[in-house]
């Protein structure tokens, strides 16, 4: 028998916050973004009570960090998926 656990938060740009996520994120889980309530939804499924609470608490602080990226992004200019964050910064085509 598993043990699940759904998490749902909500956010200013969930999209963020989830691809923030993405990294940490073990076979056991899986994030998405429900768009109509910018919610991050993250369903995570071990086999064990002790094994779902240790993946629940390190999902728990790995979201604290994707807050802050997050954050951090809206203040400073989002960065493109495109390239490193170094991409929001003005170029010099003269060079």
């Amino acid at each position: 028998m598993s043990r699940r656990a759904t998490i749902r938060t909500e956010h200013g740009d969930a999209e963020l916050v989830a691809r923030a996520l993405e990294p940490d994120n073990t076979d056991e889980m899986e994030t998405t973004v429900d768009a109509e309530s910018s919610a991050v939804v993250t369903r995570i499924e071990r086999e064990t009570t002790s094994g779902l609470q240790s993946t629940v608490d390190d999902y728990v602080v790995n979201l604290d960090v994707a807050i802050d990226v997050a954050n951090a992004a809206e203040q400073h200019g989002r960065p493109t998926d495109a390239g490193p964050a170094s991409d929001t910064e003005p170029t010099n085509n003269n060079e």
